[in-house]
């Protein structure tokens, strides 16, 4: 087991990890927090020194693309109708429960997602609900850290979960740290950054992963562990790094460019006055009556001369068009501002505006997969346990279904125009009708209408003229056997 001292030293090294590091720029990031936010002029004096200049505007403008550009993603891969299928249909039931028709968790995975893209990796922990049920949380990811037994191991022997709880006054930070193993957890406190100590306010501790009483009345408390660390991770990519990384400078240079385009508009916003023959020595009270007045004396040479400068934002608002294109292409996303007017857009060119956004999206739903199945094959063996079962966690599989705008006007013109296509077909059929039996001209009819001819035989109305024959011949038996001096059965 960990020492409170080594736990100390784990978690202290961890936080200055460049992994982590560069998770907490891409948080700040998503919370729209810039380094344009940090920026400050600074100008050379007269005596060559490099000192602040507060006197300019400096305007700090922060725009938040990349928290778009995960949502983004995010919701267009959860955009389907449920994404863990089966063909059996009771494991399907089991599957909807636990996770299509489960708020809780698709809310969780979808913090997951969002973090995995935001920070470059993201985690999920198991634990038993009050209904007995295994369920899944998010964790976040800055506060867990992975502890093998050896640097050589590949799976580990802790896992660390600390966080945050609340900060008391005088800015005293109160942190919790959480220690799991395969079996139980162990709970500890850390006031400001100081010693590690076990928790006090929990009465069990270490307390095992599952605690409960059994349903006959029996008060006993049974306890119970997983045999596993519930911890799951999802990864970004095989270095971890977060999304940001493609397109944070661009992002600064976008912030940078409006900044400064605004710090112009407003440096140059007023107009400058030239006074010539002014013989005075205030130019305090000279500015006052400019200002409030709009009157100011002059002697008999004197003149104003009004100036304005013309702020040249062309260049600026060119860079500026170009950061945004190259931010949703690097970002591979899906860039709206050209799809404005879908009225006059059309499908195809809707779904090349997807395909970046969709290459990001797979990409990540083939990591999503791995980790989905990790989950599906705790909760398959929970429901084997209780019913007795025998799935497999290859019985369950994995369908992402992406919703995509598309121009309503333009599908309205292709549902008439098949719809005439396939009215045209079945006149075609129709018309040859003299010369092709009933049942070719039904079945040939089926399949335009798509409608199974198996299916529908029993329910069609019989021939009439054919109906009408067989019962004169029947008819005409029962009169010869009359004649014959035989009864209507034959006798």
């Amino acid at each position: 087991m960990l020492t409170p001292d080594e736990i100390k030293e784990l978690i202290d090294s961890d936080r200055t990890s460049e992994k982590k590091q560069f998770a907490r720029t891409g948080e700040r990031y998503y919370d729209g927090d810039h380094d344009i936010e940090k920026y400050r002029l600074f100008y050379y004096n007269a005596d060559g020194e490099l000192v602040e200049d507060k006197t300019r505007s400096n305007v700090k403008i922060p725009h938040p693309f990349f928290t778009e550009l995960v949502d983004q993603c995010t919701q267009y891969i959860l955009s389907g109708d449920g994404i863990v299928k089966s063909n059996d249909t009771e494991l399907q039931k089991h599957m909807d429960k636990y996770f299509n028709n489960n708020d809780e968790f698709m809310s969780e995975l979808s913090d997951a997602i969002t973090d995995m893209q935001v920070k470059g990796f993201a985690y999920m922990y198991a634990y038993k609900n009050a209904k007995d049920m295994m369920s899944f949380a998010n964790a976040d990811s800055i506060g867990v850290i992975e502890v093998r037994a050896k640097d050589t191991d590949d799976g580990c022997a802790y896992t660390i979960y600390h966080y945050t709880d609340r900060i008391d006054k005088g800015h005293k930070t109160i942190e919790r740290i959480q220690v799991w193993d395969d079996k139980q957890t162990y709970y500890y406190v850390q006031v400001n950054n100081g010693a590690v100590v076990l928790d006090d306010t929990e009465p069990i501790n270490p307390k095992p992963h599952v605690l409960y009483t059994k349903s006959n009345g029996d008060k006993a408390t049974y306890f119970d562990g997983f045999g596993y660390i519930p911890f799951f991770r999802l990864d970004n990519n095989k270095k971890q790094f977060s999304s940001l990384k493609p397109v944070k400078p661009l992002i600064d240079d976008y912030d940078l460019m409006a900044s400064s385009l605004s710090n112009n508009l407003i440096d140059f916003d007023s107009p400058l006055y030239a006074i010539k023959g002014f013989q005075g020595d205030n130019l305090n009270e000279l500015q006052t009556n400019l200002k409030t007045k709009k009157i100011i004396g002059i002697g008999e040479d004197g003149d104003v001369d009004v100036k304005t400068v013309d702020v040249p934002y062309q260049a600026r608002q060119a860079k500026l068009e170009l950061d945004e294109k190259n931010i949703y292409r690097f970002g591979m996303g899906l860039n709206t501002a050209g799809l404005k007017d879908t009225s006059a857009t059309t499908n195809i060119a809707i779904k090349a505006a997807y395909s970046l956004l969709d290459l990001k999206a797979k990409k990540i739903e083939k990591a999503l997969r791995k980790f989905l199945r990790r989950i599906v094959e705790i909760v398959i063996d929970e429901i084997n346990k209780a019913e007795n079962k025998a799935y497999k966690a290859e019985d369950v599989y994995f369908e992402f279904a992406h919703e995509i705008m598309s121009n309503a006007q333009e599908n309205a013109q292709i549902e008439l125009t098949e719809a005439q296509v396939r009215q045209t077909e079945i006149n075609t059929i129709l018309n040859v009708a003299s010369i092709l039996n009933d049942e070719t001209i039904i079945k040939a009819i089926c399949d335009w209408l798509d409608i199974d001819y198996e299916e529908i035989k029993d329910k069609l109305p019989k021939n009439e003229e054919e109906n009408t024959e067989e019962a004169q011949k029947v008819l005409d038996n029962i009169n010869t056997d009359v004649e014959n001096g035989g009864g209507a059965d034959g006798k």
